[in-house]
């Protein structure tokens, strides 16, 4: 009964084809049968695939191995290569997540100074939801300066810090390797605009080439804490003077995990990363969900205005993906309260995130990062704090368009990761968690790093950089303004139905400047106004 099963499954049958020619080679061998020269050249070169067929059978931990030896370890190799199949051969120019083959190309154009000019019209359906559309005017502004900066710092801070509208946004040293971290500084360096560390500590290759810095602080405080995980006045206040650290941000939540800490395992955590986050070396490195140095808004507030004077007076601001949105509005209102202000806020959206993160968290957890503007920016405007304090956008951003579009929701600069790290030559392995980085961006393997040369993907970061500015102009020449500060929620408009395409003006409405503190029942978040506390971030009936 055995054996009619076994003949019964084609597989089985498929795989005699090879076990007999095999088994008859061993039999001759075992029985002195003379074969020529080549015969058993050709038997030292299969003998371990016969060994490894043999271990398939008799190995007890995978069904598919145990039943077509050697045969289903193709399975592994195709879903090793199917990113790279799927990308070259598969996808059409629209097809890929999280970024599409059009979005990437165009980051490597621009990174590479090569044509990004697209023929032939868009490939999008123009009259289906995945278009949106800038409203442009008949009478453009041709004088409208190519590039503008955003001054950054309230009256409480005594070294404001012009921003580009475009940087590098959080990616720590660890995640990426040295390589990466060098090319992305320099990047900056030549193109004029900020790189933000990451959570993962102010490394010597953040400041290696003098380009401008924006230090994250994370719940981990590392590079800035005392033995015990708690934050170190002393150490944070010795490197925040550098000159090259033009501002701190405090990071309360991230788009890819908000709410939710991190784990660099014992084998990363080499001599080199200890030193740069002041933790023990081949231990595992905890960077816990929540702050210990505050658990309320208004001590976030002390906490914020005491790192601001600890860094010489530098700008001073706070990195979240928003969730429950009364959090944002208790936020504004213990600034309100305390006199405390920050001096900008970046929210960061549930659709970004460069390394790893639980699937749960990245695909269900945290606001989408205009759900998360709509919130800030009203937030900010409602309590008369819009025009001290300014507002950075953080997800998915690669191109001109982006940027306008986050403009008119409020924000006045952007940050991209995953963009910046194309332009060093990320191919979208999907292995940026595992070490085995193809391309050397993602990996602290020197045989990997090896790949990416310092000075020319520099030099792509900074074309990148310039080149996206450039269309961010050719749009607001087009929309006839005078700086992308001047689009508002009417400039950007999507399809409600296959009928309407509405401005975001009818989707968002803003509040008016001060109404909050006036009036607030008279705004669309009058509940979240309620329900805000400057002394807890849990709601209040």
């Amino acid at each position: 009964m055995v054996a009619r099963a076994l003949f019964a499954d084609k597989g089985f049958v498929r795989n005699l084809g090879f076990w007999i020619p095999l088994a008859l080679v061993i039999l001759a061998v075992l029985l002195g049968i003379q074969v020529s020269a080549g015969f058993l050249w050709t038997l030292v070169l299969f003998a371990p695939l016969l060994s490894l067929a043999v271990w398939d059978m008799i190995q007890t931990k995978h069904s598919l191995r145990r039943n077509y030896p050697l045969t289903a370890r193709f399975r592994w190799l195709f879903e090793d290569l199917r990113p790279y199949l799927r990308s070259y051969i598969v996808e059409g120019p629209l097809e890929g997540r999280p970024f599409d083959r059009m979005q990437r190309s165009l980051v490597y154009a621009r990174a590479k100074r090569q044509e990004d000019a697209h023929p032939f019209g868009t490939e999008l359906d123009v009259y289906s939801e995945e278009y949106e559309a800038l409203c442009h005017s008949i009478n453009p502004n041709a004088g409208a300066p190519k590039r503008t900066r955003v001054k950054v710092g309230t009256d409480q801070c005594s070294k404001p810090y012009e921003a580009a509208r475009l940087n590098i946004s959080a990616m720590s040293f660890g995640s990426l390797g040295d390589h990466a971290i060098e090319a992305l500084n320099l990047g900056a360096k030549i193109g004029d605009f900020y790189h933000d560390t990451g959570e993962g500590g102010l490394s010597r290759y953040h400041l290696k080439h003098g380009g401008d810095v924006v230090w994250e602080i994370g719940s981990g405080y590392f590079g800035a804490r005392d033995k015990n995980g708690n934050f170190d006045p002393e150490s944070f206040r010795d490197k925040a003077q550098n000159d090259q650290v033009k501002m701190t941000e405090i990071k309360l939540s991230q788009g890819a995990k908000p709410g939710h800490g991190g784990l660099l395992p014992a084998p990363k955590v080499t001599k080199e990363i200890a030193e740069t986050r002041q933790v023990p070396e081949n231990e595992d490195c905890l960077s816990p969900p929540g702050h210990s140095a505050f658990s309320t808004p208004r001590e976030m507030l002390k906490f914020a205005a005491k790192m601001r004077e600890l860094s010489g007076g530098k700008p001073i601001g706070v990195k979240l993906c928003v969730g429950m949105p009364h959090e944002v509005f208790a936020i504004c209102k213990a600034m309100v309260e305390s006199g405390i202000t920050l001096d900008f806020i970046v929210v960061d959206g549930g659709g970004g995130g460069t390394g790893a993160a639980p699937m749960e968290l990245s695909n269900h957890v945290g606001l989408p990062l205009r759900v998360g503007l709509y919130y800030v920016n009203n937030a900010l405007i409602g309590t008369g704090l819009k025009s001290k304090i300014r507002l950075a956008a953080a997800e998915k951003v690669f191109s001109g368009s982006a940027i306008a579009m986050n403009a008119a929701l409020g924000a006045n600069w952007c940050n991209a990761a995953r963009a910046f790290m194309f332009s060093l030559g990320c191919v979208q392995s999907m292995r940026c968690h595992t070490g085995t980085c193809p391309t050397g961006v993602a990996t602290s393997s020197p045989a990997r790093q090896r790949a990416l040369v310092i000075p020319e993907k520099a030099q792509r970061v900074a074309n990148f950089q310039s080149k996206t500015l450039d269309s961010l102009h050719d749009i607001v020449v087009a929309c006839g303004l005078q700086s992308p500060d001047e689009f508002t929620p009417r400039h950007l408009r999507q399809w409600k139905n296959n009928a309407q395409m509405i401005p975001w003006s009818e989707i968002v409405h803003e509040v008016e400047e001060g109404k909050l503190l006036s009036e607030p029942d008279d705004t669309p978040f009058a509940d979240y106004w309620r329900m805000a506390d400057p002394d807890t971030f849990k709601p209040v009936a």
